[in-house]
């Protein structure tokens, strides 16, 4: 009898441990999913921004001759941001840490012609140029949003496979941490205005 009940016993908690493991198992493919998810709107909105560029750079290029260099960088950083393509599945500190670069690149780049466009006052009225530069500014902050969600996604994800007793199968069903953004070098100090 001592043997039966030790039995039902094991039996019990081999069922519990399992059916607790499998709602676990569940939830972290669903929090997986989400971050997935979260990262390709983030590369989605990078994407439209991009396809922007070409349209922007004819634009300023019809009103100027003389900022070739710029129109060149914007042209090469559009080509670089471009090139690095980074799946869900490769999500690593390494790789997100290039892809964001090459994207803080592009940005500087764009803030470069953009400032172009102020020695230009045919241009800045240009209707063209203006709906470009609002389609970019809608852009950055789609990107922004993205960003922000995927950062919540990771944090949900990355929290869930650290918890107990999670933890313990999370590494064996190969859940990983999933990188987060950084911030850009500098960002931490304000920018200084004068009059």
């Amino acid at each position: 009898m001592k043997r039966f009940k030790k039995f039902i016993f094991t039996v019990i908690a081999v069922l519990a441990l399992t059916s607790l493991s499998s709602c676990n198992y569940n939830s972290l493919v669903e929090k997986q999913q989400q971050v997935d998810q979260s990262w390709a709107q983030v590369e989605n909105q990078y994407q439209r921004r991009a396809d922007l560029i070409p349209n922007l750079v004819n634009t300023v290029k019809g009103y100027s001759s003389h900022e070739e260099e710029t129109l060149v960088k914007v042209t090469e950083a559009r080509a670089k941001a471009t090139s690095i393509t980074l799946q869900a599945d490769d999500l690593t500190e390494e790789n997100l840490a290039r892809y964001q670069q090459a994207q803080n690149e592009l940005s500087s780049a764009l803030k470069s012609l953009l400032a172009v466009s102020e020695a230009y006052p045919d241009l800045k009225a240009n209707e063209s140029f203006m709906n470009l530069q609002t389609q970019l500014e809608g852009t950055e902050n789609r990107i922004a949003t993205e960003r922000k969600r995927y950062t919540e996604s990771v944090q949900t994800y990355n929290t869930a496979i650290k918890k107990f007793p999670t933890v313990i199968y999370a590494g064996w069903f190969g859940f990983k941490e999933k990188p987060q953004f950084k911030a850009e070098a500098g960002a931490e100090k304000a920018p200084e205005v004068k009059f």
